[in-house]
């Protein structure tokens, strides 16, 4: 076979697209409610998740952590360990993390197994013939502590809180416009630490083969995930390969190279053999990522007219000492509502808890829900509709920078899903009941920012005229399989069954990854390109220009002539690169994804069991890639919701900050009595500026406003208002009795 012609195309968005190219294939796969590709594998049980499949030779690794809370390790009974059955090797090296890292940052996070920041810190690593053996071993592990001369902080009101001026912003006199205004709300709320608790838990499984280093993981960024593994190596990205094909949820915890990744890869260089290291339930809450706890002081005023004069945001959250990640929860409240006088500040506080990092939606996931609780409790003082109340105060352009939004569909949302939901059948607080219970609605808008992150992709149109995709994009049950391989199909003209996807090798050209609801976006824009790239090169062979060029079933057709991809080829391959990058349209204009979310709750005065009967949501995000994955993901991202304003939330030791709820059985999610119906309804809808698909973020925009619109349904059913999440039974009934 002869070697592929290629091309390639790359775009920078400095300017609106006004191409619409998706707009005029005629394939007619885009959007379309498309089965996943890999659905088969995954219910069958064949789809590789990165604890199967173990190479020949494997043995098994299982991480020792720390039973204190901060000092150091002065000794370990590395001896005794060593004599016990199957046991190969207890390690203890400085390459070892102390806790996972962020993503995107290209370097390992902080290393050396001997100081002890957080109860659970792993120390080392004991590696044994079998699973049970090198369980039974690590659960033998006896370490020496010093830590006469450390205290710990474990509890938020104990901490040192710093404020990083970078996500400061003050406009206007907010102290002045609180005294003048005829009505006005200040108000704190509180919401707690929680885990992401990914259905598959971390795991990886290493080899080597020479200096080159293969790890399986469960990861969701693998070009950040490569050069964060070999920054702890010691060794060049060259010679890193990680393979995560399938990942059984992430929701931000496996953004970074993780403990078990690492130590993984350490011990089968030391032991020359393939080494698999796997997290149980409680190892995995007690060393990945949690998001942290907010204190959250909303000041809002309005005027006799309902005009809001001003928005005052502040947010306490913590971390790590030296960690550099802090919940961006006020990363919202800039741009969404008007006001001239702004006050919004962000404060730091160190803990010697798990390190707090990116969960779905950080930020706004839990900064929009309580500052659209506070915006009820503003229309309530004013008297006007919490829907009517929003609708008057929506910006034309961002308030706090001057910015025009490229798109801002947020009265649209509001005023079709009203409609829809039947909110005018709304009543005053505390009037309505049935029985024992208490009935309630409830509104909060939904906003996320839009993101664009540099994503590259390769699109193989093959001489039988088929087409492969590669790209180390992840699918973590988002549907990345599924987008991709329309996005191509859409734009070569082929039956989707003719496009073949493959993923999660970081020996492919790098994608965004996953994460920051941006990698449907990036990853599909730069398979796009690449199609386009061999699109606009099939023109050519067709002599025509590329506008004027039909594909469609595997037919390139122009003018009054009909030829088979494979006539096209001549027996040739293409190969297109696609890139795109970010560029002035993300800097000049304020982009964000928009919705409205409306519940239904029922509240008994008997229990203090809350109900959410109704759930609905009305979302403009740019162009629906797959109608399918897009409802799933707003589905899960409201469940998410659910989690947040009823059930969720860690419990920490006050004395020593370990984990209390470290399991699914204590740990509370929502289950599927909790879950009622939910309807869920697009908008039409295309943002130039965001990318040449004109399609942005979904996946985490659906958990911005259910808990807030779920607690304004409370407040409205019972006449209470609860600033304290999750809204419990106890809290409740402390209320209501």
């Amino acid at each position: 076979m002869s070697d592929p012609i290629e091309v390639s195309l790359t775009h920078r968005m400095n300017f609106p697209d006004k191409e619409d190219l998706l707009d005029r294939t005629a394939q007619g796969i885009l959007g379309t409610p498309m089965d996943r590709p890999e659905g088969p594998l995954k219910v069958s049980g064949t789809a590789t998740y990165a604890d199967e499949d173990h190479p020949p030779g494997t043995v098994y690794g299982w991480l020792v952590r720390s039973s204190i809370s901060k000092g150091w390790v002065t000794g370990f009974n590395t001896r005794d360990l060593r004599a016990m059955p199957g046991v190969l090797a207890v390690i203890r090296d400085k390459r070892m993390l102390r806790n996972p890292a962020q993503g995107q940052a290209s370097k390992a996070p902080y290393q050396g197994p001997a100081e002890i920041f957080y109860k659970g810190q792993p120390i080392a690593l004991v590696v044994a013939e079998t699973f049970e053996q090198a369980r039974d071993a690590a659960l033998n592990a006896r370490a020496d502590y010093d830590d006469r001369s450390a205290k710990g902080v474990f509890v938020p009101a104990e901490a040192k809180y710093e404020a990083p001026r970078s996500q400061q912003a003050s406009k206007g006199d907010l102290d002045e416009a609180m005294d003048e205004a005829a009505f006005a709300v200040d108000v704190e709320y509180h919401t707690p630490s929680m885990s992401h608790a990914a259905m598959e838990p971390h795991a990886a499984v290493a080899w080597w083969d020479g200096g080159h280093v293969t790890l399986r993981g469960s990861y969701q960024m693998l070009g950040s995930n490569k050069a964060e593994l070999a920054d702890a190596l010691g060794i060049s990205p060259r010679n890193v390969r990680i393979l995560s094909p399938y990942v059984g949820g992430g929701f931000g915890s496996k953004l970074g190279i993780s403990h078990e990744g690492v130590a993984a890869a350490i011990a089968a260089q030391k032991l020359g053999r393939p080494v698999a290291v796997a997290l149980h339930r409680r190892q995995q809450f007690e060393t990945t990522h949690r998001r942290s706890e907010s204190r959250q002081r909303i000041r809002l005023s309005c005027g006799a007219d309902g005009r809001m004069t001003g928005v005052g945001h502040d947010a306490w959250v913590s971390n790590l000492p030296a960690e550099s990640f802090s919940e961006p929860v006020t990363q919202a409240t800039p741009f969404t509502y008007d006001g001239e006088n702004r006050q919004i500040g962000h404060h730091v506080g160190r803990l010697n808890i798990t390190c707090a990092g990116s969960m779905r939606a950080p930020g706004e996931a839990i900064g929009v829900p309580v500052t659209e609780a506070a915006m009820d409790e503003l229309a309530q003082a004013a008297g006007i509709d919490p829907v009517e109340f929003r609708l008057r105060n929506i910006p034309e352009k961002d308030p706090s920078s001057g910015r025009p939004f490229s798109s801002n569909r947020l009265a649209d949302c509001l005023t079709r899903g009203a409609e829809s939901f039947g909110w005018k059948d709304r009543r005053e607080n505390g009037a309505r009941r049935e029985g024992e219970w208490l009935i309630g609605m409830g509104v909060a808008s939904a906003i996320r920012v839009n993101m664009l992150v540099p994503s590259t992709a390769r699109v193989i149109l093959l001489p039988d005229g088929t087409a492969r995709v590669e790209t180390d994009m992840t699918d973590i049950g988002t549907g990345s399989y599924s987008i991709l391989t329309q996005i191509a199909a859409e734009v070569l003209g082929l039956p989707a069954d003719r496009v073949t996807t493959v993923l999660g090798d970081s020996d492919l050209p790098q994608s965004s990854g996953s994460g920051g609801s941006f990698g449907a976006a990036s990853s599909g824009s730069s398979v796009m390109l690449a199609a386009k790239a061999v699109r606009e090169k099939l023109a050519k062979r067709m002599d025509c220009d590329p506008d004027d060029l039909t594909l469609k079933d595997g037919y390139a057709i122009a003018e009054n002539r009909r030829r088979t991809l494979a006539e096209v080829l001549e027996g040739d391959t293409l190969q297109g690169t696609g890139t795109i990058k970010k560029g002035l349209t993300s800097v000049d204009h304020q982009q964000a994804c928009w919705g409205a979310q409306f519940a239904e709750v029922a509240v008994s005065t008997v229990t203090g069991e809350v109900h959410v009967r109704r759930l609905a949501a009305t979302f403009a995000c740019g162009r629906i890639l797959n109608a399918k994955t897009a409802r799933s993901q707003c589905i899960g991202g409201m469940i998410f919701g659910i989690g947040q304003a009823l059930h969720e939330e860690i419990s920490t030791d006050a004395r020593d900050g370990s984990f209390v709820n470290r399991d699914l059985a204590e740990y509370h999610v929502p289950a599927n009595l909790d879950v009622p119906h939910i309807d869920i309804e697009f908008l039409n809808d295309r943002d130039p500026y965001a990318n040449p698909m004109q399609a942005k973020g979904i996946g985490e925009l659906a958990c911005c406003g259910t808990a807030g619109a779920i607690v304004n349904a409370i407040a409205n059913a019972t006449g209470e208002r609860f600033r304290s999440f999750p809204v419990t039974l106890d809290k409740v009934l402390e209320r209501l009795g």
